[in-house]
Protein backbone atom coordinates (compact mmCIF):
# COMPACT_ATOMS: atom_id res chain seq x y z
CA UNK A 1 0.00 0.00 0.00
CA UNK A 2 1.54 3.47 -0.84
CA UNK A 3 1.57 6.25 0.76
CA UNK A 4 -1.79 7.80 -1.04
CA UNK A 5 -3.44 5.25 -0.10
CA UNK A 6 -2.67 5.25 3.37
CA UNK A 7 -3.44 9.05 3.93
CA UNK A 8 -6.86 7.93 2.52
CA UNK A 9 -7.24 5.08 4.95
CA UNK A 10 -6.35 7.01 7.69
CA UNK A 11 -9.35 10.12 6.76
CA UNK A 12 -11.72 7.29 6.28
CA UNK A 13 -10.57 5.98 9.52
CA UNK A 14 -11.10 9.40 11.09
CA UNK A 15 -14.59 9.59 9.88
CA UNK A 16 -15.99 6.11 10.95
CA UNK A 17 -14.10 6.47 14.57
CA UNK A 18 -16.23 9.71 14.85
CA UNK A 19 -19.46 8.24 14.05
CA UNK A 20 -20.76 7.19 17.82
CA UNK A 21 -22.57 4.01 15.85
CA UNK A 22 -19.50 2.44 15.38
CA UNK A 23 -18.45 2.91 19.41
CA UNK A 24 -21.83 0.43 19.95
CA UNK A 25 -19.61 -2.29 18.51
CA UNK A 26 -16.80 -2.67 20.54
CA UNK A 27 -14.96 -5.09 18.63
CA UNK A 28 -15.31 -3.11 15.90
CA UNK A 29 -14.21 -0.15 17.84
CA UNK A 30 -11.34 -1.58 18.63
CA UNK A 31 -10.08 -3.18 15.58
CA UNK A 32 -10.87 0.46 13.51
CA UNK A 33 -8.74 2.15 16.75
CA UNK A 34 -5.94 -0.09 16.56
CA UNK A 35 -5.43 0.37 12.74
CA UNK A 36 -5.88 4.35 13.41
CA UNK A 37 -2.95 4.18 15.99
CA UNK A 38 -0.58 2.23 13.65
CA UNK A 39 -1.46 4.97 10.97
CA UNK A 40 -1.08 7.92 13.31
CA UNK A 41 2.88 8.22 13.15
CA UNK A 42 2.81 8.19 9.51
CA UNK A 43 0.40 10.61 8.77
CA UNK A 44 2.03 12.64 11.56
CA UNK A 45 5.71 12.33 9.82
CA UNK A 46 3.74 12.97 6.66
CA UNK A 47 2.36 16.28 7.67
CA UNK A 48 5.31 17.38 9.71
CA UNK A 49 7.28 16.73 6.07
CA UNK A 50 4.65 18.52 4.01
CA UNK A 51 4.98 21.56 6.43
CA UNK A 52 8.55 21.90 6.51
CA UNK A 53 8.57 21.72 3.04
CA UNK A 54 6.15 24.72 2.68
CA UNK A 55 7.94 26.99 5.03
CA UNK A 56 11.12 26.22 3.57
CA UNK A 57 10.24 27.98 0.36
CA UNK A 58 8.23 30.86 1.69
CA UNK A 59 11.69 31.20 3.99
CA UNK A 60 13.48 31.17 0.64
CA UNK A 61 11.12 33.75 -0.89
CA UNK A 62 11.30 36.28 1.96
CA UNK A 63 15.25 35.49 2.14
CA UNK A 64 16.05 38.38 -0.16
CA UNK A 65 14.55 40.52 2.18
CA UNK A 66 15.60 39.78 5.27
CA UNK A 67 18.35 37.76 6.13
CA UNK A 68 17.07 36.03 8.97
CA UNK A 69 14.74 33.83 6.59
CA UNK A 70 17.75 32.41 5.06
CA UNK A 71 19.26 31.22 8.67
CA UNK A 72 15.72 29.86 8.95
CA UNK A 73 16.07 27.99 5.09
CA UNK A 74 18.88 26.22 6.03
CA UNK A 75 17.82 24.71 9.67
CA UNK A 76 15.02 23.76 7.37
CA UNK A 77 16.71 22.34 4.77
CA UNK A 78 18.61 20.49 7.34
CA UNK A 79 15.34 18.75 8.96
CA UNK A 80 14.46 17.57 5.60
CA UNK A 81 16.31 14.24 4.90
CA UNK A 82 15.85 13.62 8.81
CA UNK A 83 12.02 13.68 8.61
CA UNK A 84 11.90 11.73 5.07
CA UNK A 85 14.81 8.77 6.43
CA UNK A 86 12.03 8.87 9.28
CA UNK A 87 9.05 8.32 6.99
CA UNK A 88 10.44 5.39 5.17
CA UNK A 89 11.06 3.57 8.37
CA UNK A 90 7.54 4.20 9.46
CA UNK A 91 6.40 3.01 5.64
CA UNK A 92 7.77 -0.52 5.93
CA UNK A 93 5.25 -3.37 6.44
CA UNK A 94 5.24 -3.64 10.15
CA UNK A 95 3.67 -7.10 11.59
CA UNK A 96 0.53 -7.08 11.81
CA UNK A 97 0.13 -9.08 15.15
CA UNK A 98 3.04 -5.81 16.78
CA UNK A 99 0.08 -4.27 18.81
CA UNK A 100 -1.02 -8.04 20.49
CA UNK A 101 -0.50 -9.51 23.60
CA UNK A 102 1.05 -12.90 23.79
CA UNK A 103 0.66 -16.09 24.94
CA UNK A 104 3.99 -18.07 25.99
CA UNK A 105 4.45 -21.25 26.90
CA UNK A 106 8.03 -22.72 28.20
CA UNK A 107 8.64 -26.33 28.16
CA UNK A 108 11.18 -28.59 29.91
CA UNK A 109 13.83 -30.22 26.99
CA UNK A 110 16.80 -31.88 26.89
CA UNK A 111 18.71 -32.60 30.13
CA UNK A 112 15.81 -33.84 32.68
CA UNK A 113 15.36 -31.65 35.76
CA UNK A 114 17.81 -29.36 34.98
CA UNK A 115 16.24 -28.37 31.89
CA UNK A 116 12.89 -27.83 33.70
CA UNK A 117 14.73 -25.86 36.47
CA UNK A 118 16.23 -23.33 33.70
CA UNK A 119 12.37 -23.31 32.14
CA UNK A 120 12.04 -21.46 35.47
CA UNK A 121 14.73 -19.03 34.96
CA UNK A 122 13.20 -18.13 32.09
CA UNK A 123 10.16 -17.65 33.39
CA UNK A 124 11.13 -15.15 36.37
CA UNK A 125 13.35 -13.42 33.39
CA UNK A 126 10.14 -13.07 31.20
CA UNK A 127 8.25 -12.03 34.57
CA UNK A 128 10.98 -9.46 35.88
CA UNK A 129 11.04 -8.04 31.95
CA UNK A 130 7.40 -7.54 31.83
CA UNK A 131 7.06 -5.63 35.24
CA UNK A 132 10.02 -3.41 34.31
CA UNK A 133 7.69 -2.32 31.13
CA UNK A 134 4.59 -2.25 33.04
CA UNK A 135 3.14 -5.02 31.32
CA UNK A 136 0.80 -7.53 33.29
CA UNK A 137 1.42 -11.31 33.85
CA UNK A 138 -0.58 -14.19 34.30
CA UNK A 139 0.32 -17.36 34.72
CA UNK A 140 -2.08 -19.62 32.83
CA UNK A 141 -1.39 -23.35 33.52
CA UNK A 142 2.09 -24.61 35.17
CA UNK A 143 3.03 -28.46 36.27
CA UNK A 144 6.28 -28.50 38.33
CA UNK A 145 8.81 -30.75 38.26
CA UNK A 146 10.18 -32.39 41.48
CA UNK A 147 13.05 -30.01 42.12
CA UNK A 148 10.65 -27.17 41.73
CA UNK A 149 11.43 -26.49 38.19
CA UNK A 150 8.44 -26.27 35.38
CA UNK A 151 8.12 -29.38 33.03
CA UNK A 152 5.75 -26.74 31.73
CA UNK A 153 4.76 -23.15 32.31
CA UNK A 154 2.02 -21.30 30.60
CA UNK A 155 1.86 -17.18 31.08
CA UNK A 156 -0.12 -14.71 29.47
CA UNK A 157 1.41 -10.87 28.66
CA UNK A 158 -0.45 -7.90 28.13
CA UNK A 159 0.73 -4.49 27.64
CA UNK A 160 -0.87 -1.56 29.17
CA UNK A 161 0.12 1.24 26.78
CA UNK A 162 -0.42 1.39 22.60
CA UNK A 163 2.94 -0.69 21.82
CA UNK A 164 2.39 -4.32 22.01
CA UNK A 165 3.86 -7.21 23.77
CA UNK A 166 4.13 -9.02 20.41
CA UNK A 167 6.56 -6.26 18.98
CA UNK A 168 9.20 -6.82 21.56
CA UNK A 169 8.83 -10.91 22.69
CA UNK A 170 7.87 -12.31 19.04
CA UNK A 171 11.66 -13.06 18.59
CA UNK A 172 11.70 -15.14 22.10
CA UNK A 173 10.49 -18.73 20.34
CA UNK A 174 13.00 -21.65 19.57
CA UNK A 175 15.16 -23.77 21.74
CA UNK A 176 17.11 -21.77 24.79
CA UNK A 177 20.81 -23.39 25.40
CA UNK A 178 21.66 -23.39 29.19
CA UNK A 179 25.34 -24.36 30.25
CA UNK A 180 26.42 -24.54 33.87
CA UNK A 181 26.93 -26.64 36.94
CA UNK A 182 23.59 -28.31 37.41
CA UNK A 183 22.28 -28.66 41.06
CA UNK A 184 22.26 -32.66 40.83
CA UNK A 185 25.77 -32.52 39.54
CA UNK A 186 28.06 -34.04 42.21
CA UNK A 187 31.47 -33.62 40.42
CA UNK A 188 31.02 -29.84 39.25
CA UNK A 189 30.79 -30.56 36.11
CA UNK A 190 29.62 -28.43 33.51
CA UNK A 191 26.34 -29.38 31.28
CA UNK A 192 24.02 -28.31 28.62
CA UNK A 193 20.33 -28.83 28.69
CA UNK A 194 17.85 -27.08 26.55
CA UNK A 195 14.67 -25.57 26.75
CA UNK A 196 12.00 -24.65 24.52
CA UNK A 197 9.77 -21.50 24.21
CA UNK A 198 6.47 -20.86 22.23
CA UNK A 199 5.44 -17.76 21.53
CA UNK A 200 1.93 -16.87 20.42
CA UNK A 201 -0.10 -13.57 19.99
CA UNK A 202 -3.28 -13.50 21.79
CA UNK A 203 -6.40 -13.93 19.51
CA UNK A 204 -9.90 -12.10 20.33
CA UNK A 205 -12.83 -14.44 19.70
CA UNK A 206 -13.94 -12.32 17.11
CA UNK A 207 -9.96 -13.68 15.36
CA UNK A 208 -10.97 -17.50 15.62
CA UNK A 209 -13.97 -18.78 14.92
CA UNK A 210 -14.07 -22.40 16.82
CA UNK A 211 -16.76 -24.74 16.31
CA UNK A 212 -18.07 -26.36 19.73
CA UNK A 213 -18.88 -29.66 17.71
CA UNK A 214 -15.06 -30.03 16.59
CA UNK A 215 -13.96 -30.04 20.08
CA UNK A 216 -13.66 -33.10 22.45
CA UNK A 217 -13.06 -32.19 25.82
CA UNK A 218 -11.55 -34.07 28.92
CA UNK A 219 -11.73 -33.82 32.22
CA UNK A 220 -9.41 -35.45 34.63
CA UNK A 221 -7.89 -34.97 38.54
CA UNK A 222 -4.86 -32.42 38.85
CA UNK A 223 -1.74 -33.73 39.06
CA UNK A 224 1.46 -32.13 41.09
CA UNK A 225 5.37 -33.00 41.09
CA UNK A 226 5.80 -36.87 41.08
CA UNK A 227 2.43 -37.12 39.70
CA UNK A 228 0.75 -37.53 42.82
CA UNK A 229 -3.12 -36.02 42.84
CA UNK A 230 -3.35 -32.60 44.04
CA UNK A 231 -7.36 -32.69 43.56
CA UNK A 232 -10.64 -34.52 44.69
CA UNK A 233 -12.82 -33.81 41.91
CA UNK A 234 -12.12 -33.43 38.20
CA UNK A 235 -11.09 -30.25 37.53
CA UNK A 236 -8.52 -30.61 35.28
CA UNK A 237 -9.15 -30.24 31.54
CA UNK A 238 -8.04 -31.54 28.15
CA UNK A 239 -9.18 -29.92 25.03
CA UNK A 240 -8.78 -31.43 21.37
CA UNK A 241 -9.33 -29.65 18.22
CA UNK A 242 -10.32 -32.35 15.97
CA UNK A 243 -9.77 -31.05 12.98
CA UNK A 244 -6.06 -29.77 13.63
CA UNK A 245 -5.06 -31.87 16.38
CA UNK A 246 -4.09 -29.44 18.78
CA UNK A 247 -4.27 -30.32 22.38
CA UNK A 248 -4.04 -28.20 24.79
CA UNK A 249 -4.28 -29.16 28.78
CA UNK A 250 -5.01 -26.91 31.48
CA UNK A 251 -5.34 -27.73 35.33
CA UNK A 252 -3.96 -24.47 37.32
CA UNK A 253 -7.21 -23.21 38.07
CA UNK A 254 -9.59 -25.52 41.77
CA UNK A 255 -12.50 -25.37 39.01
CA UNK A 256 -13.48 -27.14 35.92
CA UNK A 257 -15.22 -23.72 34.33
CA UNK A 258 -11.82 -21.75 35.09
CA UNK A 259 -9.47 -24.27 33.49
CA UNK A 260 -11.75 -24.43 30.37
CA UNK A 261 -11.51 -20.82 29.58
CA UNK A 262 -7.96 -20.60 30.19
CA UNK A 263 -7.31 -23.86 27.95
CA UNK A 264 -9.80 -21.88 25.24
CA UNK A 265 -7.27 -18.70 25.13
CA UNK A 266 -4.14 -20.77 24.65
CA UNK A 267 -6.35 -22.83 21.99
CA UNK A 268 -7.45 -19.67 20.13
CA UNK A 269 -3.87 -18.35 20.15
CA UNK A 270 -2.57 -21.82 18.62
CA UNK A 271 -5.04 -21.73 16.28
CA UNK A 272 -4.46 -18.10 15.02
CA UNK A 273 -0.72 -19.45 14.66
CA UNK A 274 -1.41 -22.22 12.53
CA UNK A 275 -3.96 -19.84 10.33
CA UNK A 276 -1.27 -17.40 9.94
CA UNK A 277 1.18 -19.42 8.82
CA UNK A 278 -0.54 -21.69 6.32
CA UNK A 279 -1.67 -18.53 5.02
CA UNK A 280 2.47 -17.04 4.59
CA UNK A 281 2.54 -20.55 3.57
CA UNK A 282 0.19 -20.54 0.33
CA UNK A 283 1.39 -16.74 -0.43
CA UNK A 284 4.44 -18.62 -0.53
CA UNK A 285 5.81 -16.30 1.91
CA UNK A 286 8.85 -17.59 3.20
CA UNK A 287 10.37 -16.45 6.67
CA UNK A 288 14.17 -16.15 5.10
CA UNK A 289 14.38 -13.45 7.77
CA UNK A 290 17.99 -14.37 10.29
CA UNK A 291 15.26 -13.12 12.76
CA UNK A 292 12.39 -14.70 12.21
CA UNK A 293 12.27 -18.37 11.00
CA UNK A 294 9.21 -21.05 11.30
CA UNK A 295 11.04 -23.67 12.98
CA UNK A 296 10.44 -23.15 16.31
CA UNK A 297 12.96 -26.08 17.26
CA UNK A 298 15.94 -23.72 16.39
CA UNK A 299 18.85 -22.83 18.94
CA UNK A 300 18.47 -19.39 19.01
CA UNK A 301 20.28 -18.44 22.08
CA UNK A 302 22.92 -19.81 24.58
CA UNK A 303 23.04 -18.82 28.48
CA UNK A 304 26.77 -19.65 29.45
CA UNK A 305 26.64 -19.41 33.33
CA UNK A 306 30.59 -19.74 33.82
CA UNK A 307 31.45 -16.98 31.79
CA UNK A 308 28.41 -14.89 32.58
CA UNK A 309 27.63 -14.52 28.71
CA UNK A 310 24.33 -14.67 26.81
CA UNK A 311 24.70 -15.37 22.89
CA UNK A 312 21.93 -15.03 20.42
CA UNK A 313 23.00 -16.77 17.15
CA UNK A 314 20.54 -15.44 15.26
CA UNK A 315 22.25 -11.90 15.07
CA UNK A 316 25.70 -12.34 16.87
CA UNK A 317 24.92 -10.35 19.95
CA UNK A 318 26.61 -11.56 22.78
CA UNK A 319 27.11 -9.73 26.45
CA UNK A 320 28.24 -10.65 29.71
CA UNK A 321 25.69 -9.53 31.84
CA UNK A 322 23.74 -12.68 31.81
CA UNK A 323 22.52 -12.36 35.68
CA UNK A 324 21.61 -8.84 34.82
CA UNK A 325 19.10 -10.65 31.81
CA UNK A 326 17.85 -13.48 33.83
CA UNK A 327 16.64 -10.26 36.17
CA UNK A 328 15.06 -9.17 33.70
CA UNK A 329 17.11 -6.76 31.41
CA UNK A 330 16.11 -8.02 28.07
CA UNK A 331 15.97 -4.97 26.33
CA UNK A 332 19.33 -5.01 25.02
CA UNK A 333 18.82 -8.43 23.65
CA UNK A 334 15.10 -7.62 22.23
CA UNK A 335 16.01 -4.47 21.09
CA UNK A 336 19.13 -5.88 18.45
CA UNK A 337 16.55 -8.22 17.22
CA UNK A 338 14.48 -5.13 16.18
CA UNK A 339 17.10 -3.61 14.51
CA UNK A 340 18.11 -6.88 12.53
CA UNK A 341 14.88 -6.88 11.52
CA UNK A 342 14.36 -3.64 10.72
CA UNK A 343 17.33 -3.61 8.46
CA UNK A 344 16.67 -6.46 6.88
CA UNK A 345 13.60 -5.02 5.79
CA UNK A 346 14.66 -1.98 4.71
CA UNK A 347 17.30 -3.70 2.55
CA UNK A 348 14.49 -5.73 1.46
CA UNK A 349 12.41 -2.32 -0.02
CA UNK A 350 15.80 0.36 -1.06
Amino acid sequence: MNLDELLSEYAELEKQLADPAVHADQNKARTLGRRYRQLTPIVGTYRELEGVRSDLTAAKELAAEDVGFAEEAVQLEERIPKLEEKLKHLLIPRDPNDDKDIIMEIKQGEGGEESALFAGDLLRMYLRYAERLGWKTEIIDAQHSDLGGYKDVTVAIKAKGEEGVWSRLKYEGGVHRVQRVPVTESQGRIHTSATGVLVYPEAEEVEVNIDPNELRIDVYRSSGPGGQSVNTTDSAVRITHLPTGVVVSCQNEKSQLQNKESAMRILRARLLAVAQEQAEAAAQAERKSQVRTMDRSERIRTYNFPENRISDHRVGFKAYNLDQVLDGELSAVTQALIDAEMAEKLAQHS
